[in-house]
């Protein structure tokens, strides 16, 4: 079966446009507010939400770090992982975190990023943002509250989300395995 893209470069723009407007919504001007982005991938979306709300906001800076979980996982013994490192020069404690991943679907990474964060102190809330939601998957009893698109998809499919920094194109596209 040929892959199918899900998003292309036009709507992944607006995709994430649309999410931030979401955040302002709830987050207003992000004065008590911070992103952390899921290393490997989750620091891009991440990144990007950071840009585009500075932008929109006229703002500075929002705080914006990248975690590693990679110790926090519970397959961290069985798989050859290769750890990534950790940037959050700001203070999260008593602060509402948005926590950014590309891709939810079985719930263990999410799990492991709320583990790995509670080392740099307790927020006031938590709240997930992702870009693609795989909501017939879950291990876990996660859910993300900001999604840029939702699918339904098999076990035996594959979410490829790739970047502009990492693969020179931003799109998402379900494969067969």
């Amino acid at each position: 079966m040929q892959p199918k893209v899900i998003l292309q470069t036009k709507q992944f723009d607006v995709t994430i446009k649309r999410m931030c407007y979401q955040l302002i919504e709830v987050h207003n001007d992000f004065e008590n507010s911070v992103i952390i982005g899921l290393q490997p991938r989750g620091i891009y979306l991440a990144n990007r939400i950071k840009t585009e709300l500075q932008s929109i906001l006229n703002k500075k800076t929002v705080d914006c770090g990248a975690l590693d979980i990679t110790f926090y996982r519970d397959d961290f013994r069985k798989k050859e992982l290769i750890p990534n490192k950790t940037n959050i020069d700001f203070i999260i404690e008593d602060k509402n975190v948005v926590l950014v991943d590309d891709v939810l679907y079985t719930g263990r990474t999410i799990r492991a990023g709320l583990d790995a964060m509670l080392a740099f102190g307790r927020p006031k809330d938590v709240e997930l943002m992702v870009l693609v939601d795989r909501r017939l998957s879950r291990h876990v009893p996660i859910q993300p509250k900001y999604t840029g698109i939702t699918i339904d998809s098999i076990e035996s499919q594959n979410v490829r989300v790739e970047w502009k920094e990492t693969d020179k194109v931003d799109r998402v596209t379900l494969l067969d395995k």
